[in-house]
Parts: C-alpha cells; sequence; structure tokens
C-alpha cells in the first residue's frame, strides 16, 4: 500500500495497522536507536511529543519485529520505507501490506514536519483511513532535497485546502525546507514521530539503491523495490550521545 502526496510529482507512502506496552523496562526509556543494514547505519531519535508512535516502536524493536525487515520501497530525492513484516518472507509482492495487526491513533501536529531526515509512520491513503491513523510498524525517513520559496508556498496552500484551513509555515521551517529539503506536501497528512540524526550519508545511499523504476531491470510491479535486498535491525542505543 502506498501514500498518496498532496503535490506534483511523487505519489508515495502509506499503510495501515494499537500499540501495546513496552515489555522492558530499560527498552521503553530508550530514545535513540540504531538502525543497521548493509549499506551502514542510521541512528533515530524518537521524540517525546508524539506518544504512542515512541512507545510503539520501542515496544517492537524490544520484542526484535524489524530485525530481518527490509526497506522495500526507496524513491531517490525523496524517501526510504520499511519495516513491514512480509518483507521477511520469499513473496516481494506482499511487501507493503503488512503490519502487526494493528493501527496507531494519528499525532499530527504543524511543529513537527517532513523535513530530511524525518522518521515518519506510513499510513493508508484517505480514501480508506480518514483518521489518518497510521501503521502499525511502517515508517519512512524521508530523504527529500532543498525546495524554492515558491513550492513551500504551494504546499502550504494546498495543505490548508486539505485541512480546512490555519496553517502556515514558521520563518525556521521554511529554512529547514530551503537549506536542508524535506517533503512539504506530506506535512500534516501523516505522524512525524522521531528523526535521523546519525548517517545522512547511508540514507542517500539507501534512496539511491538501484530499483526498476531507475535501471529498466526487474519487475515493473516491483517498481520502487531495491534489486538487492536491504535488510535491517534495529536495537537500542541507551547510552548514545550525539554528536551536536
Amino acid at each position: 500500500m502506498k501514500p498518496t502526496t498532496l503535490v506534483v510529482f511523487l505519489a508515495i507512502i502509506s499503510l495501515a495497522i494499537l500499540p501495546g506496552c513496552a515489555q522492558n523496562p530499560s527498552e521503553s526509556m530508550s530514545t535513540y536507536y540504531a538502525i543497521d543494514t548493509s549499506a551502514g547505519r542510521l541512528v533515530v531519535k524518537l521524540y517525546d511529543e508524539t506518544p504512542i508512535h515512541r512507545d510503539n516502536f520501542r515496544k517492537l524493536a524490544s520484542e526484535g519485529f524489524f530485525n530481518g525487515t527490509t526497506f522495500h520501497r526507496v524513491i531517490s530525492g525523496f524517501m526510504i520505507q520499511g519495516g513491514d513484516p512480509n518483507s521477511k518472507d520469499e513473496d516481494p509482492y506482499n511487501d507493503g501490506m503488512g503490519g502487526p495487526g494493528y493501527t496507531l491513533e494519528a499525532e499530527i501536529t504543524p511543529a513537527l514536519i517532513n523535513r530530511r531526515g524525518a522518521l515518519v509512520a506510513a499510513r493508508q491513503g484517505d480514501q480508506v483511513n480518514p483518521e489518518r491513523r497510521s501503521s502499525g510498524s511502517q515508517f519512512y525517513i524521508v530523504q527529500g532535497q532543498p525546495l524554492p520559496d515558491e513550492m513551500l508556498t504551494q504546499a502550504e496552500m494546498q495543505i490548508n485546502q486539505a485541512i480546512g484551513g490555519g496553517f502556515s509555515y514558521t520563518d525556521a521551517q521554511r529554512d529547514i525546507y530551503k537549506n536542508q529539503g524535506g517533503a512539504p506536501w506530506l506535512d500534516m497528512q501523516y505522524s512525524v514521530f522521531g528523526e535521523l540524526v546519525e548517517g545522512f550519508d547511508i540514507l542517500d545511499i539507501i534512496a539511491s539503491a538501484p530499483t526498476p523504476r531507475s535501471t529498466g531491470q526487474g519487475d515493473p510491479r516491483l517498481a520502487d523495490m531495491p534489486l538487492d535486498r536491504v535488510e535491517m535491525t534495529v536495537t537500542a542505543l541507551h547510552d548514545y550521545e550525539p554528536a551536536n
């Protein structure tokens, strides 16, 4: 399942699938997690502002749920998506349709945007998911690219049309999008629950992985699936100290 975007060029992520309580007390206190892949290590920080998604990610990581899943959908210049348990099996055609058997209540706020490195829950589209509930396990990490001010204004207008008005970017958010990049057309549509703090070079490598769409090789039905599996292992980093 794939998300739908509000603007021009990319139709993106989605999926559907309630959190339980973390079973490991020490795990529940973790803020930083390593996502180790064949391309290298990503380190993400979970936000306290989105406690439902934070605690669900902690729970799944403590259970080893993500281990052996893949980044099954990558779009260079946009994002990498993973966390589907279906990606562990031998059938690539069911990737993007799995989860832990529940969905999460949306935690969408204007303060948390789809900036470069944003950790965001995938979900099913509005047509079947008007409450914008999040997948129980699938997530994406935004790669994005710097955007001109006029595109931010366009995205802002479209967001207001979708939510009935009242949304505007702060000057700081505009600066982030113009200088660092991201995917503003997804703002106020998906629950942003963390961010990448280490491994932006690895993000770029994974996002650029060869796919049927980018190479013309392989099955076009698997358009954005890497030709070579990009598996992940997710572990808590209890003593992690960010560089900045």
